[in-house]
């Protein structure tokens, strides 16, 4: 069976959570109430993040819908 090849989407996706969990945590350790509006602040960068990244996968699925139905009425062109 093949290997499934490496998502660098998907790894981005969880590293850039990952990295705003931890900043959100560390800003509550070092700052306590004070960092609040910060925190606020990198949730919002994590769901623009998801969102950029979703909007991403998206449109290269479609592309790759596009470019298939593409291939498949050629080669029906062809028969």
């Amino acid at each position: 069976m093949a290997k499934p090849a490496f998502d660098v989407l998907r790894a981005l996706a969880i590293a850039s959570q990952a990295l705003g969990f931890i900043l959100i945590i560390t800003l509550e350790t070092v700052m306590g109430d004070a960092a609040r509006p910060w925190q606020g602040w990198t949730l919002a960068a994590m769901v623009l993040a998801a969102l950029a990244i979703a909007l991403v996968r998206l449109y290269r699925r479609n592309r790759m819908r596009k470019a298939r139905a593409e291939r498949l009425a050629r080669e029906e062109d062809e028969t």
